[in-house]
């Protein structure tokens, strides 16, 4: 077989590879560039092929940066089937439609711009209507139940524990009568995740593809994540300010909710773990600072983030002992009292007129679309504010500008002064870090001969290159976009020629 590499490659975004055996084709993930603009401009080009050509797709989960491409690729003739599991099946029906409608609005602001300057008008990626309509490609495919796609070509989706539904993909390929197991990571999780289950751990694999994202770098395990919320919260509260959460609408908000509604559970003394009778045994001298905290209201600023949160309810076969056992004891886990949720836009509005000091938890996790901008153009030149980031930001977004210790941004033509205080807990990362990686593919009983690295920026891919080189032995290779890989057979160029990419 030959895998190429169309994207995550010596990157973080924009996750698709073109697997061809010897008798089928097909894509894993079809995702999203996302950061600076020349990476951005690559989502509109034309994949180097006929998609009438490419069987099938494999999709890992739903983060855009994963599945963002899929209405381009519908447009563009593409009508076989996508597997992916329930959960991320759902959350594709209401994320895609709802990043056409984002390509509708900023291409209609692009166009203005064109008209004004004497330049033609160009449609957008796709609407919301394409993504609507390619929902009816979706398969559902069980967790750890063996599915064919293709003759040759068997699949089983691991829980990888990133978000909800999000897959490792064991690939099971038979050519020339020898079966080779190639295993796509897809995007790995921490250990403990809020709601989410461990990543599963892989018997073993011929290949391994392998994220990349936290490669050179170790969470902060030093303070505890959620005591550190709880700090940030109060001192910015107690100042008069509001605490701005630019947050990834599935995953980052459901887990934010869950850890508050926790706290409340602990005050309560109604935890239902081990692990929160811990916390909850020195709970008393902390009352004072979580009182505070738990008074304060918090509002889920994001449709996206709201509806998301339904399908996270209806995918409670998915959760962790802990947040079962939440269930159980009729507790719902991502609901409490000061919970609000903002759904239109008049709502939303209001919530920078109102001058009572908040939790607001808006999308989109990188700053750069939705109703966070708006919320950040209110709240970035006060002193007394407070931008609270919980998640990865990638090279040239806006989020990455502000981490990175930017004295002005621009947001909707206009210059705004950061004055704000401008935090990151990387704790609430929904990625692995370098321990994690390292201890997943540790904890595999057969090593993988081949392990090929993607889905990361270069400096830190070379860093856990070396270091996963020495923990397994392994060949490790970091392919640029558009190379080629050759695994067992050789198979002939049909529909990807050797010249595309020169």
């Amino acid at each position: 077989m030959k895998i190429t590499f169309l994207g995550a490659a010596k990157t973080v975004t924009g996750s698709c590879y073109l697997v061809e055996t010897l008798t089928s084709t097909f894509l894993i993930d079809c995702g999203m560039f996302q950061g600076h603009a020349k990476e951005e401009h690559a989502n509109s080009a034309q994949m180097p092929f006929r998609m009438q050509d490419v069987d099938f797709l494999l999709l890992t989960h739903a983060h855009i940066d994963h599945s963002g491409r899929i209405p381009k690729i519908w447009k563009d003739g593409f009508r076989g089937k996508i597997h992916a599991t329930k959960a991320t099946a759902e959350l594709c029906g209401i994320m895609l439609p709802d990043s056409g409608h984002i390509q509708e609005m900023e291409h209609e602001w692009r166009n203005r711009k064109n008209v004004r300057a004497g330049k033609p008008e160009v449609p957008p990626l796709y609407t919301a209507q394409d993504a609507e309509d390619c929902q009816v490609l979706f398969v559902s495919e069980h967790y750890d139940v063996s599915f064919n796609p293709a003759p040759d070509v068997r699949v089983v989706f691991r829980d990888a524990g990133h978000i909800l539904g999000s897959a490792i993909a064991e690939l099971f390929i038979t050519e020339e009568g020898k079966e080779t197991k190639v295993v796509f990571s897809g995007d790995l999780g921490n250990k403990e995740i809020p709601i989410m289950r461990d990543p599963t751990i892989i018997e073993g694999a011929d290949v391994l593809i392998l994220e990349t994202t936290y490669g050179d770098r170790l969470h902060d395990t030093k303070v505890d994540k959620v005591e550190q919320f709880v700090a940030i919260v109060n001192e910015t509260i107690r100042g008069g300010g509001n605490v701005v959460v630019p947050s990834f609408a599935i995953g980052r908000s459901q887990e934010i909710i869950y850890e508050i509604n926790r706290q409340i559970a602990i005050e309560n003394g109604s935890g239902y773990s081990d692990k929160e009778n811990e916390r909850s045994s020195g709970h008393t001298d902390k009352s004072n600072a979580r009182s505070l905290f738990l008074k304060t209201p918090v509002v889920l600023d994001s449709p996206l983030a709201i509806s998301a949160t339904e399908v996270f309810r209806n995918n409670e076969d998915c959760f962790d002992d802990e947040a079962q056992a939440y269930i159980r004891n009729k507790d719902n886990p991502l609901d409490f009292p000061n919970l609000s949720f903002s759904r239109t836009a008049e709502e939303s509005k209001q919530l920078n007129t109102n001058s009572e000091p908040k939790i607001l938890i808006a999308a989109s996790g990188m700053c750069d679309a939705g109703r966070i901008r708006h919320h950040l153009k209110h709240n970035l030149w006060r002193s007394d504010a407070t931008i609270l980031f919980v998640g990865y930001q990638a090279p040239g977004t806006l989020g990455r500008q502000l981490i990175d210790g930017a004295k002005k941004v621009i947001l909707f033509r206009e210059e705004i002064t950061v004055n704000a205080r401008i935090e990151f807990i990387e704790g609430f990362s929904g990625h692995a870090d370098q321990a994690g990686l390292l201890g997943w593919v540790s904890a595999m009983k057969t090593k993988p001969a081949r392990i090929i690295l993607v889905h990361g920026e270069p400096e830190s891919m070379a860093v856990f290159a070396e270091k996963v080189a020495t923990l397994s032995g392994a060949s490790v290779e970091i392919p640029s976009f558009g190379e080629k890989i050759t695994v067992g057979a050789a198979v002939p160029d049909r529909i990807l020629p050797e010249r595309t990419f020169i």
